[in-house]
């Protein structure tokens, strides 16, 4: 999972996407990097590395991103490493000049590289899937480039992209001298927005994965990047849109559950409505269960809308029992386990006089792995409260994610093959109440989405051995232990 930001027909574009990636910072914290395209000197101008946004973009960087168009990148790694040479944007000279960011994961990562290699010569320089799909995009537009239009090839080349490539990927991509283009996986299973600001006669136009980056740079959300869609804003800043697949939208529902920011919409759900619906019917299955509950508290901070919302219909206080350290960064895409262990138990905080002798209903997001939630658990404990339940918005998490999110091993999840109850032994809270699935639809008012982590349901199949054997050679080991905080 990562974030990303495109932008075409501002002045200073590339200096403009450092503020708009402090907007998606949470959703990539190990790397972020901008390309930016100076029209006038037809100039690429490149600024990537690791770390946080604002220790990658010195003020001397930032004046080298010269241009009105600019791809920004913050990098979250579940293929690839975290060394720089797997960083994005990534860029090829031929055809144009192409650059090119993503966010997803490629589900046959291996045949797409047999494929370049062996039919189309090509060889990878890095074990980052983005590098594939610029590879495929270049293959394509050099094979057309001397018949039809820009847009037109474009269009063919991506439609053969998106049948080739399998997996969960929005990309946007630019091209020297010619404009800046986006485009969704077949199902759009991970998000890509579209904003827009009048510039003259046009528009000058953003992408981004998620709304509150428009709100940032001025500009108004337009409107969502369909499933298999491909758009062209072309260097006179006229948009061309492409629908190149016919599957039906597939949205993760993580994104409403954990990953995205509260200020955030997608297929018309605001993101912070979802989650107090979600509190709605947690509470009413907390009823249901006849919990004996003091307080509720959240674990901070994804769940507080939820938290919320479960206190008013049960009629009890909201509390913070537990404070975040904002200088620790978020614990679920920290890349080292026992880096983040060791930024879990500096992150969370207990307030031991809200805790004391009371009946604690907490309210958490998610339950992955279950680490981190048994830790906080222990740690409400000590500090004396008397009984801990806890809730989650997210229904069992049972099978393993390979479209981005890093749980791709079924049995590092602590509820696969377990019964709720045995969850909660293993947890060792005083009650457990998870969202049904049966009413997840409910929930995030959508009637199809991608919940192949709750029910196996997948809608690009893959082979977890050959995905886990791509993931383990490229990022080593189990990867990320821990669970969401």
């Amino acid at each position: 999972m990562c974030g990303v930001v495109g932008l075409i027909g501002e002045p200073k574009a590339g200096q403009k996407l450092y503020p708009a990636l402090f907007a998606l910072q949470h959703r990539g914290q190990d790397a972020a990097g901008i390309l930016s395209y100076d029209f006038e000197k037809s100039q690429f101008h490149l600024e990537k590395d690791l770390g946080l946004v604002e220790d990658v973009f010195t003020d001397e960087r930032q004046q080298r991103l010269k241009g009105s168009m600019a791809l920004g990148h913050t990098r979250y790694s579940t293929i690839g490493t975290v060394d720089k040479e797997d960083l994005q944007p990534l860029f090829l000279s031929y055809p144009y000049g192409i650059g090119m960011i993503h966010n997803g994961n490629v589900t046959n990562y291996d045949e797409v590289v047999d494929y370049l290699r062996h039919r189309k010569l090509r060889w990878t320089f890095s074990r980052n899937d983005l590098e594939i799909l610029l590879h495929m995009t270049a293959v394509g537009l050099a094979a057309r480039k001397e018949t039809g239009s820009l847009s037109e090839n474009l269009a063919a080349s991506i439609k053969e992209l998106l049948t080739h490539v399998q997996g969960a990927y929005s990309a946007i991509g630019m091209l020297a001298d010619q404009g800046m283009f986006a485009f969704c996986d077949a199902n759009g299973i991970r998000p890509l927005l579209i904003g827009r600001k009048k510039n003259g006669a046009n528009y000058s136009y953003c992408f981004a994965s998620e709304k509150q980056v428009f709100f940032g740079l001025g500009y108004e959300y337009w409107r969502d990047m369909r499933a298999g869609e491909l758009v062209l804003v072309d260097k006179d800043l006229q948009l061309h849109s492409f629908v190149l697949s016919e599957k039906k939208p597939k949205p993760c529902m993580f994104e409403w559950i954990y990953f995205a920011g509260s200020e955030t919409e997608w297929h018309g759900r605001p993101v912070y409505e979802v989650r107090l619906k979600l509190g709605q019917i947690l509470a009413e299955e907390c009823l249901a269960q006849g919990l004996d509950v003091d307080v509720v508290a959240p674990v901070p901070d994804t769940s507080r809308a939820a938290a919320c919302r479960l206190a008013e219909v049960l009629e009890k206080p909201y509390r913070e029992v537990l404070i975040k350290n904002r200088y620790v960064q978020r614990s679920f895409i920290v890349n080292q386990p026992e880096l983040r262990k060791m930024m879990v138990n500096l992150k969370l905080s207990p307030v031991e006089s809200e805790i004391r002798g009371k009946k604690i209903l907490l309210v958490d997001d998610s339950i992955v792995r279950g680490t981190t939630s048994a830790r906080i658990i222990r740690l409400l404990r000590e500090a004396g409260a008397e009984k801990v339940y806890l809730a989650s918005t997210c229904p069992p998490i049972r099978h393993p994610c390979f479209y981005g999110i890093d749980f791709p091993d079924g049995e590092s999840l602590v509820a696969f093959k377990k019964s709720e109850a045995d969850v909660a032994k293993v947890l060792e809270v005083d009650g457990l109440v998870y969202l049904p699935l049966s009413r997840l639809k409910e929930g995030l008012g959508l009637n199809d989405f991608c919940s192949a982590c709750l029910d196996g349901d997948y809608p690009v199949p893959v082979s977890s051995e050959n995905f886990l054997k791509t993931r383990h050679q490229n990022i080593g080991g189990d990867g990320k232990s821990e669970v969401p905080l």
